[in-house]
């Protein structure tokens, strides 16, 4: 009487993780997000200066003086 109970949990814990582990095995690999500080090598220098000016992180004149610099 006891252990109608208790097996039926036991069970539907065994499906439930069975379930998980197909879902995983079917999606394949996961690494997860890209670290933040990760740059991409295709990107240059004067993307990244576009970039921050889009952004409004630097004004006009940083962003031209800086963009000579970078042709130097």
């Amino acid at each position: 009487m006891i252990f109608g109970p208790l097996f039926m949990i036991v069970f539907l814990a065994v499906l439930i993780a069975a379930v998980a582990l197909l879902a995983r095995w079917l999606g394949g690999p996961w690494h997860g997000p890209a670290p933040a500080h990760h740059t991409p090598q295709s990107r240059t220098s004067l993307d990244i200066l576009k970039e921050r000016f889009a952004r409004g992180e630097i004004d006009k004149d940083e962003f031209e003086e800086r963009r000579r610099v970078l042709g130097e």
